[in-house]
């Protein structure tokens, strides 16, 4: 663990994970063995991330998340309280065939409170998941998206704000 790491006393860190400089590690959070988590980052309440899970720069994961092995999320992404990530496609109590399917939270990315990400898909650069939606598919970068399951319904910038119909990023 890097200097300048804030763990809260309640959290549980595993020795070999990583952590960059600056980073807060709140009430109740588990970092399993070689999770690597970039500098200037949040994990509030009740995070837990996964063995060999990869976490950018500045990223803030809020309340009760579960990062599973198999996804990485990229710089400056925006986290949720609740949000889900699976990391199996053919989810079962015991099989010996079980493979993880990776996931990717591309730089930039938000994640709204209670969505769902299903495993194997890639959320672009800048793209806005709205609150409550179960993303199935690949999200372009610079997309809003919402419902169940998720589509598109505008462009954002970079902060954002949506865009007009054809007006460029």
């Amino acid at each position: 663990m890097t200097s300048n790491v804030f763990v809260h006393p309640t959290a549980n860190v595993s020795p070999q994970a990583h952590i960059g400089t600056g980073t807060k590690v709140w009430i109740n959070v588990q970092i399993r063995e070689e999770a690597h988590i970039g500098a200037g980052c949040i994990l509030s309440k009740d995070v837990y991330v996964d063995h060999s899970v990869k976490i950018g720069d500045r990223c803030k994961i809020q309340n009760s998340v579960s990062v599973y092995h198999g996804v990485e999320i990229g710089n400056d992404v925006f986290v949720g309280p609740n949000v889900v990530f699976t990391n199996d496609r053919v989810p079962r109590a015991f099989n010996a065939d079980w493979k993880i399917t990776s996931t990717r939270i591309a730089h930039g990315a938000s994640l709204g409170a209670n969505c769902t990400i299903v495993c194997g898909v890639t959320v672009g650069e800048y793209a806005m998941v709205a609150a409550g939606s179960v993303v199935t598919r690949d999200v372009p970068p610079y997309t809003l998206v919402m419902g169940n399951p998720a589509r598109a319904v505008a462009k954002v910038d970079k902060a954002g704000n949506r865009l007009p119909a054809g007006e460029p990023q």
